[in-house]
């Protein structure tokens, strides 16, 4: 049993300090107003800022003239509650009452991170949310539970919101790097610069701060380790390691040839094994599967899929240094933070293929070629006439070629192709 004064310290020890003091905002919009009878729930990759957006909201809370003790946060990996089972953490929202009893009445905000250290947590969230006057933010991620097993435990009862890596947008901000819709020679200088050092290093907020090579190892060493290893209790680490490295080489995955391509190397596994790491890579949101567009669920669901990781930072740490590779990862992962996954395949034809086909109610709405060597005359030739082709086949006329510094509208072959720099596109999409 956590002690009661133990409970009242860090009640009132948040409500006199409920914030650092240095955060910047976050382009992710999560509503303050949460709906009758539903929790949020943050979901997010380890390291991504899952607690750093909590704080992001009890801020924008006390700024809107919300009073701090209307405000509860409890992160559940704290030293002082290990251990905590359902009935310390009803006794800490009874205390916290007994403290605040004039809220019994009012809107409260809970915050409550790490909510898989608890025992039965489900239950307590459960008895929460059916209070009603509770609005109620959840996190998590270790080797207990998923981040996006806690929206499942709550089917029904809770609205997710995914956080990544920071966006551009977020990394000039984080870098004090001020952009405006018209640049300066010297300002488009900086953004360029930066941008360079996002493609090659990604977003995750450390790296920001600290060794980028060192941060970016060991978040994906400790992902690995706790994510995977421990929770699913993997003994192939040595496999499941070559398997992310060739995901991050390689343009369509085969299993098949990557299992015949272990088996001549004299490792031992089963092909189903390998599906498995695969499916679990993808649950705690580090790998992307992107699968071919076609008409029909079947022919999308067979199609060998491209691999996408959740930040260039990753890729690189593998040994991935293509421009043009690290470029399309880049756009990928804009693309699923506004419009999510589900909504992005790739198409492919004996003529070509285009990198991405933006679909809405199963039909194509927008396709993008990314062309990092746009200034190499047969790669731009190969782009358009893969872009054209696709056009035709699937009657889409939104065509949008990104470059990394190219700017021009062309007509060609009866359609209109607009080329963008990628810098300017990602602080487009992202406003």
């Amino acid at each position: 049993m956590i002690g009661r004064d133990t409970l009242i310290r860090l009640i009132k020890d948040f409500v006199e300090n409920p914030f650092p003091s240095d955060l910047r905002e976050r382009n992710l919009k999560i509503p303050l107003e949460i709906p009758l009878k539903r929790a949020i729930s943050i979901i997010g990759p380890r390291r991504s800022g899952k607690t750093y957006m909590m704080f992001l909201l009890i801020r924008r809370l006390i700024r809107r003239g919300v009073d701090s003790n209307r405000i509860l946060y409890v992160n559940f990996e704290s030293y002082d509650l290990i251990g905590a089972k359902i009935n310390d953490a009803k006794r800490l929202v009874d205390i916290y009452f007994e403290i605040y009893p004039e809220n019994r009445d009012r809107r409260v905000w809970f915050f409550l991170d790490e909510i898989q250290n608890l025992e039965n947590w489900e239950v307590f969230i459960r008895g929460l949310i059916d209070k009603g006057s509770i609005s109620i933010y959840i996190s998590g991620s270790s080797s207990k539970l998923l981040s996006r097993e806690i929206a499942t435990q709550l089917r029904g009862r809770t609205i997710s919101y995914e956080i990544y890596p920071l966006s551009f947008n977020e990394f000039l901000d984080f870098k004090e790097i001020k952009f405006d819709k018209f640049l300066s020679s010297r300002e488009r200088s900086r953004v360029i610069n930066a941008l360079n050092e996002y493609l090659e290093w990604g977003g995750y907020p450390e790296t920001l701060l600290f060794n980028k090579e060192r941060i970016l190892r060991e978040i994906l060493e400790v992902t690995i380790q706790r994510d995977l290893i421990e929770r699913y209790r993997i003994k192939n680490e040595r496999i499941l390691k070559i398997l992310i490295r060739t995901l991050a080489f390689s343009k369509e995955f085969s299993t098949h040839k990557f299992f015949n391509y272990l088996k001549s190397s004299g490792y031992k596994i089963s092909k189903n094994t390998l599906y498995a790491y695969l499916e679990m890579l993808s649950d705690i949101l580090i790998i992307f599967p992107v699968r071919r567009f076609t008409s029909s669920y079947k022919g999308e669901e067979r199609s060998l899929p491209k691999i996408y990781f959740v930040d260039n930072g990753l890729l690189r740490i593998q040994g991935v240094n293509s421009k043009s590779k690290l470029m399309e990862n880049l756009v990928y992962m804009h693309l699923v933070r506004r419009l999510g996954s589900r909504q992005i395949n790739y198409y492919k034809a004996n003529t070509g293929e285009v990198d991405f086909v933006v679909k809405e109610n199963n039909r194509a709405r927008q396709l993008i070629q990314v062309c990092y060597e746009i200034e190499d005359f047969k790669v731009k030739e190969r782009k358009i006439k893969s872009i054209l082709k696709a056009s035709r086949d699937l009657a889409c006329k939104n065509l949008l070629i990104i470059t990394f510094d190219y700017e021009d509208v062309e007509k060609i072959g009866g359609r209109k192709i607009v080329f963008k720099p990628l810098w300017k596109w990602l602080l487009e999409i992202s406003r």
